[in-house]
């Protein structure tokens, strides 16, 4: 019988140890787990605007050089962009699914941008033959294009399909089975004003390489990276 007594107190004490207590435990945790959320957010913050070089094989990867003509029939090289946070896409005019999404997203970096002479967009056309500098001015003009750094290039197809699949490893191909019968990549280049490519950190801390030109998500990343580097010394 006392044995009895003995086990309903000791789960009285359980109990009452339950009301008082556990709630004020559950209520330190989750607040604990909230300022450390916080903190990994302002931290990954923090770390995202202190953007990376490219390496290939240790080496910070840059533009290779070009020599291409715009849309106003003169010649344009990397050069050009020397002193300029440019970004730079390879697109083609007749291109019919992700082109038009880019276009109008890169416009809204040049509306944010383009009153500042360190800043630049260069677009390559992955089909010149088509894509003559008088096709391009139209392109440039039916897109509202502000700034006079926005330069819509062509060239050799050769010259400019090397240049994204090999200078950038962005891939850029011929395929008649496809929409528009050119097949490519939709990434925006983020160049800064030595000629390296930048990018920030993905949530796991690798490099993010390039930002997706369909993305909003990714195009509003990009324009707060381009903001740092304008404001870099």
């Amino acid at each position: 019988m006392k044995k009895n007594y003995s086990y309903i107190g000791i789960a009285f004490i359980i109990l009452v140890f339950g009301i008082i207590f556990i709630p004020k435990i559950v209520d330190r945790v989750q607040g604990e787990s909230i300022v450390e959320k916080d903190r990994m957010n302002i931290e990954g913050t923090e770390r995202n605007t202190k953007l990376l070089y490219i390496k290939i094989d240790g080496k910070a990867r840059s533009v290779p050089d070009f020599l291409f003509t715009n849309q106003d029939n003169l010649e344009i090289s990397n050069d050009d962009f020397k002193g300029k946070v440019t970004v730079m896409e390879f697109f083609f005019t007749t291109c019919p699914t992700i082109c038009p999404v880019m276009n109008s997203n890169m416009r809204t970096l040049d509306e944010e941008f383009h009153k500042r002479d360190d800043f630049a967009i260069a677009s390559f056309t992955i089909d010149p033959e088509t894509d003559t500098p008088k096709v391009l001015k139209e392109y440039a003009e039916r897109y509202g294009v502000k700034s006079l750094n926005w330069h819509f290039l062509t060239g050799e197809m050769e010259d400019i399909h090397k240049l994204s699949n090999t200078g950038f490893n962005i891939f850029a191909g011929i395929n008649p089975e496809v929409a528009g019968g050119f097949e490519h990549q939709g990434h925006f280049a983020l160049i800064d004003k030595n000629g390296f490519i930048r990018s920030r950190k993905d949530n796991h801390g690798n490099p993010k390489i390039y930002y997706q030109g369909t993305d909003e998500a990714e195009v509003k990343m990009l324009k707060q990276d381009i903001q740092n580097l304008l404001d870099e010394e």
